[in-house]
């Protein structure tokens, strides 16, 4: 099983944000993808996950199903303001098993309430999303991530906006989900974060830079590179 991104080029208004990125997300790999701001990152993720129009290349999954890939958008992205409690929403990782108008049977529904308990909002289940903190909904998108039960995770900027504490309370989360065999891919900005979770890293500034062991790819030379790149 894998991810194979083919030569992949995204444009806005003609401008290549992402362009000629190839790369193959194995089974069971945990990767980071970073670059300067502006680099392309975010988009190339919508691109693997065909939320974003491509102008070349392609994305294949190799022996995946879409149900297979869980995707975690920026939390921007997401509305607080429906009337939702927190289990309705972590319960929405069961989509693709039981629609939207499905009802969630006994063991779907201690799974829910077993990824709550992963994040530490099992306590919360009940409260309306409205009333949550940042880092607290982060907590709960992170659940809904991991009811889908999925064989990849694909997150976009998991920790803006989130304080320390939630942010590195999460990162062991999916340093487990690893370890349990899952693949992760996730867009961060954090180096050191990068440096102490990730065993391999994409390095993008619109074009790739370097991929691999993220020891290699994170150093002086490759990130002076990038910044160069994503001047021009």
């Amino acid at each position: 099983m894998s991810i194979v991104v083919e030569n992949l080029t995204v444009s806005y208004r003609t401008r290549p944000a992402v362009h000629h990125v190839g790369i193959e997300f194995a089974e069971h790999s945990m990767w980071a993808v970073c670059g300067p701001n502006g680099a392309g990152k975010s988009t190339f993720l919508k691109a693997v996950m065909g939320l974003q129009q491509v102008d070349t290349g392609r994305v294949l999954l190799q022996n995946l199903q879409r149900k297979d890939i869980a995707y975690l958008p920026q939390q921007s992205e997401t509305d607080r303001s429906q009337p939702m409690t927190v289990f309705e929403l972590a319960a929405m990782g069961l989509w693709y098993e039981i629609g939207f108008f499905g009802r969630v049977n006994a063991g779907q529904r201690q799974r829910v309430f077993d990824a709550l308990e992963r994040v530490e909002m099992a306590d919360f289940a009940e409260r309306q999303i409205a009333h949550l903190s940042n880092g607290q909904f982060q907590r709960v998108l992170f659940a809904r991530m991991l009811v889908q039960d999925a064989k990849f995770l694909l997150l976009d900027e998991p920790f803006n906006a989130v304080d320390a504490k939630t942010t590195y309370a999460l990162l062991e989360v999916l340093a487990a989900c690893h370890t349990e065999g899952r693949a992760v891919i996730a867009v961060l900005h954090d180096y050191e974060q990068v440096r102490a979770y990730f065993p391999h890293t994409l390095l993008i500034a619109r074009e790739k830079v370097a991929c691999g062991k993220t020891e290699d790819v994170l150093c002086e030379e490759m990130l002076a590179k990038a910044n160069a790149l994503a001047r021009k």
